[in-house]
């Protein structure tokens, strides 16, 4: 059943430390400043540090006093990843990474490594930062990995002869479909692997609905729907932050929206596909990523 959960009635977060991707805007945003004001320690993890920053001075004159800062992380270059993890405090705990940044039906393009932008950002990245934190997070007790995904998930399906599009002519929304897919499938094989290996970590997927954020900055088209039928960013942001920090989120690895076709309304269990229940798929996905990305865990 739906529940009627909001932002306002998350606990206290004193203590906990936060990474949030993509946080200088919509629902990361709003991700960042809802766990600040909760007394969370947080780290803005933004591609561009002068956004990044714009946004963290947003939460601190809201919140005055707050723990959030900025780091730099660039999810399309693998060594920006490396850099950033080789950054955090090797003697610190790691309570909540949520990887939410993305990019959504760009122009075809590429990432600094060769991947095709929306599967290397949206996937790839993900995948490589949660491995580089996972000692960290191993670390920390009752720790938490959440992965926005994303109802694009439905039609995806993962083209593991033409991952990058080089092969065929280039569909952007096929391409998201693949990585948001990519993302759900990630998630709930990074959540069998924690467990047959006793880690005290957990592994939770998420969506936002249809939210009016800058992801819809590359058609017209959508930007004109986000007036009349998306929610707000901040409402988007309220099934991954009960992802990211209620207890009763941990009796399922999905959550979003519970509307018609899971496109706002209140959060509560989302629908996971078939085709991202496969563990064929997910150990092929698992292999493939390491392959690519070259950082290897729970293997």
């Amino acid at each position: 059943m739906p529940m009627r959960w909001e932002e306002g009635m998350m606990g206290d977060q004193s203590g906990k430390v936060a990474v949030v991707t993509g946080s200088n805007t919509g629902i990361g945003y709003y991700m960042a400043r809802a766990l600040s004001s909760k007394g969370a320690s947080v780290i803005m993890a933004c591609r561009d540090p002068t956004k990044g920053e714009g946004a963290r001075d947003r939460i601190l004159e809201e919140f005055p006093g707050s723990e959030v800062s900025v780091s730099v992380l660039d999810l399309a270059d693998l060594s920006s990843i490396e850099e950033f993890a080789d950054d955090f405090p090797s003697d610190g705990g790691l309570d909540i990474l949520i990887n939410n940044a993305g990019v959504m039906i760009p122009p075809k393009s590429r990432t600094k490594d060769g991947f095709e932008l929306q599967f290397g950002t949206n996937h790839l990245g993900h995948f490589a930062l949660t491995g580089r934190l996972l000692p960290v997070l191993e670390r920390t007790d009752g720790s938490r990995v959440v992965t926005v995904s994303s109802i694009a998930h439905n039609p995806g399906v993962i083209d593991f002869e033409d991952l990058h599009g080089d092969r065929k002519r280039y569909n952007k929304w096929g391409f998201y479909s693949q990585s948001k897919i990519a993302n759900l499938i990630f998630s709930l094989e990074l959540g069998r692997r924690l467990e047959r290996a006793g880690s005290g970590v957990s592994a939770i997927a998420s969506h936002p609905g249809y939210s009016a954020t800058d992801l819809q900055r590359y058609s017209l088209f959508w930007r004109f729907l986000n007036v009349f039928a998306a929610m707000s960013a901040k409402r988007g942001a309220e099934a991954t932050l009960y992802a990211a920090t209620e207890e009763g989120a941990l009796d399922h690895p999905y959550w979003g929206p519970t509307g018609i076709i899971e496109m706002r309304g209140a959060t509560g269990k989302a629908r996971i596909n078939r085709r991202a229940r496969d563990e064929s798929t997910a150990g092929r996905l698992w292999e493939v990523s390491e392959e690519l990305t070259g950082v290897r865990f729970l293997s």
